[in-house]
């Protein structure tokens, strides 16, 4: 096993990846070592057979919650990130252990504090004395997957200095742009009730996370298979990788090349346009909404054994999707209306296109 968890705390800087060396830049400012390419597609089949390992693993650690484990896989297969938003105590922070270790690839946790420097996430020049030059040495953003835990307890200075990462997969520093690797994930944690010594997610870094979900308590019989099983062991001890970087990344291939007619991606832009539209709503869902909620729909067709999107796979996503990038007005608000409640809305007022397969999910 080669992957394994790094922390970043403030004042330190994580120069090592998950290999144990560190991936100093080169003169083309890129990091050094494997070199991002394209790798080759992989069939359904062998999609459908990595996926549903990936998943095994994941569900020994979160007992109970197949749904949100499949969106985690959609988010990772559709090359977004992941925001997990729930109650204390749920398994957020387990549910992104446990996707990392099932992958063998770099992987660093960082656990945002109030004092956490934009510097501790992506890396800092450091003067070399016997080179008389600066070296850069890399943050822990550095990695295939970065888990960010509490990621609202960081200040907005700090939050930010993800934006670039999320967004254009490089990092500047110094005038200097360093490329990450693919593939490359942010799943991050946050407690929506506790608002003492938090910092809310703005608009913009909210609109980088291509899905939200919350995990929500478990059910008696998932709550008690979990004391049986847990309650003297931490499975997350065990856990092993079921796949590798190479392999997700032919996966991802994969994915790109699934179809979508030109109804349907109509279909995705209506939806889309009706969120900035609806009267309960204040902001609606940007262009960059439209491109991840196809996107998310070829990873749910292609995790269905399907070449080709029906709108059942747009339904399928759209609430993890558009409901987190959406701000209500007041009014809604005193009506006690949710984000989630206008997308259900939207997702029966939008007509799906007519002759369109897959249209009995509403």
């Amino acid at each position: 096993m080669t992957s394994r968890i790094q922390s970043a705390t403030p004042g330190e800087q994580q120069g090592e990846q998950a290999t144990g060396q560190a991936p100093y830049p080169t003169a083309a400012g890129s990091v050094s070592g494997p070199q991002n390419g394209r790798a080759g597609r992989a069939s359904l089949d062998e999609l459908h057979e990595t996926a549903r390992r990936i998943a095994a693993n994941v569900e020994r650690v979160l007992v109970g919650k197949p749904d949100v484990i499949r969106i985690a896989l959609v988010t990772l297969l559709a090359e977004g990130h992941l925001l997990v938003e729930d109650v204390p105590g749920v398994g957020k922070t387990s549910l992104a252990k446990a996707l990392a270790r099932s992958i063998d690839c770099t992987v660093s946790r960082i656990q945002f504090t109030p004092d956490l420097l934009p510097s501790d996430v992506t890396g800092v020049s450091i003067y070399n004395r016997q080179s008389g030059e600066f070296e850069f040495r890399p943050g822990p953003v550095f990695a295939n997957i970065v888990v960010g835990d509490e990621i609202n307890r960081a200040s907005p200075k700090t939050q930010s200095a993800l934006l670039e990462c999320m967004e254009e997969h490089q990092v500047t520093v110094d005038t200097s742009t360093y490329h990450l690797e693919e593939p490359f994930m942010v799943i991050a944690t946050q407690n929506p009730i506790e608002m003492e010594g938090t910092y809310a997610l703005p608009e913009a870094q909210r609109d980088r996370f291509t899905a939200r979900v919350s995990i929500g308590y478990p059910d008696q019989q998932a709550e008690l298979a979990m004391v049986d099983e847990h309650a003297g062991h931490n499975p997350l001890a065990d856990l092993e990788p079921v796949s590798d970087r190479e392999s997700v990344q032919r996966l991802i291939e994969t994915v790109r090349s699934v179809h979508i007619s030109p109804e349907v991606r109509r279909y995705a832009v209506d939806l889309v346009s009706a969120t900035r539209q609806a009267p309960e709503i204040r902001l609606g869902a940007s262009p960059r909404a439209t491109l991840q909620l196809v996107r998310a729909a070829r990873a749910q067709a292609a995790l269905s054994g399907r070449e080709f999107v029906v709108p059942d796979d747009l339904h399928t996503v759209a609430i993890p999707v558009l409901a987190h990038r959406m701000v209500l007005t007041t009014e809604a608000h005193a009506a006690r209306r949710s984000a989630t409640d206008v997308v259900r809305a939207i997702l029966h007022r939008v007509p799906v296109p007519q002759g369109s397969p897959g249209t009995n999910h509403r």
